[in-house]
């Protein structure tokens, strides 16, 4: 019996076609069906290589629960799982492209606020004045309450962003949001600001492994020279 090899690659945008060209330009040509919505893919002449095409997040669960070998997902995504889930992958390499900052961004208009330090002094005047604490509308609850407690910001509450998280400021839901971004324009055009030092993490895209697999498939890896 063939030693399958599974590989998770991200399904869709731009971090899927440079994820195909990443494999391609080490010599595996990805084979995809005729079918639009088929979430498999081969690779030309190696039968014990499969692809699966998954959401970049549930790519770090199959790494973790060992349903996938191999896989391309963000650094963002795998720092903000759990740690009993980080401690079975392993990052491989860090890929030279899928860049983003996950970063803290405030109101334009809140022109006194520049920095973490400003923030957390907003933060004891909301709780003065309205008996409440700064809401933080995020999708990376874990990765931004680390940051805001390593920096001393103690009066906040976070909000779990569901979408569109550029949007709770402004209609109401929260006073300020953590987000990924690249070029920062979808912030810019939300009148959003990232403070000064406000960045929580610089993310690319990573090539990771099943930690238990590691031994198994060395020598794919050997070959391959990554």
């Amino acid at each position: 019996m063939r030693d399958i090899i599974t590989i998770g690659l991200p399904s869709k945008g731009r971090l899927k076609e440079k994820a195909k060209s990443y494999f391609e330009n080490l010599g595996l040509k990805i084979l995809n069906s005729n079918k639009e919505r088929n979430y498999f893919g081969e690779i030309e002449n190696k039968p014990n290589l499969k692809i699966i095409y998954l959401h970049a997040k549930e790519i770090i669960q199959r790494l973790g629960d060992g349903t996938l070998d191999i896989g391309i997902s963000g650094l963002d995504l795998l720092n903000e799982s759990k740690k009993t889930l980080r401690d079975k992958i392993l990052i491989e390499k860090k890929l030279d492209f899928g860049y983003a900052n996950l970063v803290i961004a405030v109101p334009d208009d809140w022109i006194d606020v520049q920095t973490i330090a400003d923030l957390e002094e907003v933060s004891f005047d909301i709780r003065s004045k309205r008996n409440t604490r700064l809401r933080v509308a995020t999708k990376y609850p874990n990765l931004t309450n680390n940051f805001l407690i390593s920096k001393g910001v103690t009066q906040y509450k976070l909000i779990s962003s569901l979408g569109a998280t550029e949007t709770y400021p402004f209609i109401g839901s929260s006073e300020i949001i953590t987000d990924i971004t690249s070029s920062g324009k979808t912030l810019e055009d939300n009148n959003l600001r990232v403070v000064k030092d406000g960045v929580i993490l610089q993310s690319c895209a990573c090539l990771l492994l099943a930690k238990k697999v590691k031994k198994r498939i060395n020598n794919f890896l050997n070959n391959l020279k990554i």
